[in-house]
């Protein structure tokens, strides 16, 4: 803060350009630009908030719909992108609809007859024979 006070006083005081005030503090021009203009235009030079939490776009009712919407037969994640902006008019990327999907456990699987299609390799080992009877 020491640093912001000191440059936009040098402009605003002191009557210095921007660019110099940058080359006396060591900044680039542009920060001693922004610092005087946050100055005058919010009257403070303090830095702006950064992060924060942003609530979920998939709750309240769409969180109802799509729930019952999941329960209700198969699905592809990208139909609901579609379903989701042309029935409900909310505008989704595939990445948040598989995040919910997953977070609410409805992911959508495979059937077992769609299990032949796999390769060999991930077939499970055979069962072990029962033991032989001793012979004489």
């Amino acid at each position: 803060m020491d640093l912001r006070e000191r440059a936009v006083a040098a402009v605003e005081r002191e009557g210095m350009s921007r660019q110099a005030a940058a080359r006396r503090f060591g900044l680039a021009p542009s920060t001693v630009i922004n610092w005087v203009r946050r100055s005058r235009d919010k009257g403070h030079i303090k830095p702006g908030q950064m992060g924060g939490h942003k609530p979920k776009t998939l709750s309240g009712e769409h969180r109802i719909w799509l729930i019952a919407r999941c329960e209700a037969g198969d699905f592809t994640l990208r139909g609901l992108v579609g379903e989701l902006l042309s029935e409900r008019g909310l505008k989704v990327d595939y990445r948040s609809v598989w995040d919910f999907v997953h977070a609410e456990n409805l992911s959508y699987k495979k059937n077992a007859s769609a299990q032949r299609t796999r390769s060999s390799r991930r077939k499970k080992t055979a069962h072990a024979m029962g033991e032989l009877p001793a012979s004489n």
